[in-house]
Protein backbone atom coordinates (compact mmCIF):
# COMPACT_ATOMS: atom_id res chain seq x y z
CA UNK A 1 0.00 0.00 0.00
CA UNK A 2 1.27 3.47 -0.91
CA UNK A 3 2.16 5.82 1.92
CA UNK A 4 0.95 9.38 1.35
CA UNK A 5 4.41 10.84 2.03
CA UNK A 6 5.94 8.55 -0.62
CA UNK A 7 3.29 9.71 -3.09
CA UNK A 8 4.05 13.35 -2.24
CA UNK A 9 7.81 12.89 -2.66
CA UNK A 10 7.22 11.08 -5.95
CA UNK A 11 5.06 13.93 -7.25
CA UNK A 12 7.75 16.41 -6.32
CA UNK A 13 10.37 14.33 -8.16
CA UNK A 14 8.15 14.25 -11.26
CA UNK A 15 7.36 17.97 -11.10
CA UNK A 16 11.00 18.95 -10.79
CA UNK A 17 11.96 16.62 -13.62
CA UNK A 18 9.23 18.15 -15.82
CA UNK A 19 10.26 21.68 -14.84
CA UNK A 20 13.79 21.16 -16.10
CA UNK A 21 12.70 19.20 -19.17
CA UNK A 22 14.34 15.94 -18.14
CA UNK A 23 13.00 12.53 -19.16
CA UNK A 24 12.70 9.59 -16.80
CA UNK A 25 15.47 7.89 -18.77
CA UNK A 26 17.80 10.88 -18.38
CA UNK A 27 17.18 11.02 -14.64
CA UNK A 28 17.68 7.28 -14.31
CA UNK A 29 20.98 7.51 -16.21
CA UNK A 30 22.21 10.32 -13.95
CA UNK A 31 21.30 8.36 -10.83
CA UNK A 32 22.50 5.01 -12.16
CA UNK A 33 19.22 3.08 -12.12
CA UNK A 34 16.62 1.91 -14.64
CA UNK A 35 13.89 4.29 -15.75
CA UNK A 36 11.24 1.86 -14.48
CA UNK A 37 12.49 2.55 -10.97
CA UNK A 38 12.00 6.29 -11.53
CA UNK A 39 8.43 5.51 -12.63
CA UNK A 40 7.83 3.60 -9.41
CA UNK A 41 9.27 6.43 -7.30
CA UNK A 42 7.14 9.02 -9.08
CA UNK A 43 3.91 7.10 -8.48
CA UNK A 44 4.78 6.33 -4.86
CA UNK A 45 4.76 2.59 -5.55
CA UNK A 46 8.33 2.34 -4.28
CA UNK A 47 9.74 4.26 -1.35
CA UNK A 48 12.85 6.34 -2.12
CA UNK A 49 15.76 5.64 0.23
CA UNK A 50 17.61 8.58 1.78
CA UNK A 51 20.75 7.99 -0.28
CA UNK A 52 18.75 7.66 -3.52
CA UNK A 53 16.82 10.84 -2.73
CA UNK A 54 20.16 12.56 -2.19
CA UNK A 55 21.32 11.37 -5.63
CA UNK A 56 18.06 12.47 -7.27
CA UNK A 57 18.28 15.90 -5.62
CA UNK A 58 21.79 16.36 -6.99
CA UNK A 59 20.70 15.18 -10.45
CA UNK A 60 17.85 17.72 -10.62
CA UNK A 61 19.77 20.46 -8.78
CA UNK A 62 17.56 21.02 -5.74
CA UNK A 63 18.08 20.53 -2.01
CA UNK A 64 16.62 17.33 -0.55
CA UNK A 65 14.13 19.48 1.38
CA UNK A 66 12.49 20.42 -1.95
CA UNK A 67 10.82 17.01 -2.06
CA UNK A 68 9.13 17.59 1.29
CA UNK A 69 7.83 21.10 0.64
CA UNK A 70 4.10 21.30 1.24
CA UNK A 71 4.11 18.64 3.95
CA UNK A 72 3.06 19.65 7.46
CA UNK A 73 3.34 17.66 10.68
CA UNK A 74 0.14 15.85 11.54
CA UNK A 75 -1.50 16.41 8.15
CA UNK A 76 -2.16 13.83 5.49
CA UNK A 77 -0.50 15.06 2.29
CA UNK A 78 -2.74 15.64 -0.68
CA UNK A 79 -2.87 18.05 -3.53
CA UNK A 80 -0.60 21.02 -2.93
CA UNK A 81 -2.90 24.02 -2.98
CA UNK A 82 -1.89 26.55 -5.59
CA UNK A 83 0.55 24.14 -7.28
CA UNK A 84 0.04 25.11 -10.90
CA UNK A 85 2.63 22.54 -11.95
CA UNK A 86 0.41 19.71 -10.76
CA UNK A 87 -1.21 20.04 -14.19
CA UNK A 88 1.07 18.64 -16.91
CA UNK A 89 -0.55 20.85 -19.54
CA UNK A 90 0.19 23.98 -17.51
CA UNK A 91 3.82 22.95 -17.17
CA UNK A 92 4.10 22.30 -20.91
CA UNK A 93 2.63 25.72 -21.57
CA UNK A 94 5.16 27.41 -19.28
CA UNK A 95 8.04 25.54 -20.93
CA UNK A 96 6.82 26.49 -24.41
CA UNK A 97 6.39 30.11 -23.31
CA UNK A 98 9.96 30.39 -22.05
CA UNK A 99 11.32 28.67 -25.16
CA UNK A 100 10.06 31.61 -27.27
CA UNK A 101 12.11 34.72 -28.00
CA UNK A 102 11.32 37.54 -25.59
CA UNK A 103 9.41 39.66 -28.13
CA UNK A 104 7.06 36.77 -28.90
CA UNK A 105 6.62 36.05 -25.19
CA UNK A 106 5.45 39.62 -24.63
CA UNK A 107 2.91 39.30 -27.45
CA UNK A 108 1.62 35.96 -26.15
CA UNK A 109 1.39 37.40 -22.64
CA UNK A 110 -0.64 40.39 -23.85
CA UNK A 111 -2.93 38.10 -25.86
CA UNK A 112 -3.51 35.85 -22.83
CA UNK A 113 -4.20 38.87 -20.63
CA UNK A 114 -6.75 40.29 -23.09
CA UNK A 115 -8.46 36.90 -23.49
CA UNK A 116 -8.64 36.34 -19.74
CA UNK A 117 -10.15 39.79 -19.20
CA UNK A 118 -12.80 39.00 -21.82
CA UNK A 119 -13.73 35.70 -20.18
Amino acid sequence: MKHSVDVHVGKRIRHRRWMIGMTQQQLADKVGIKFQQIQKYETGMNRVSASRLWDIARAVDVPVSFFFEGLHEGEVPGVIEGDIFADKEALQLVRAYYAMPEAQRRQIFELARVLSDAA
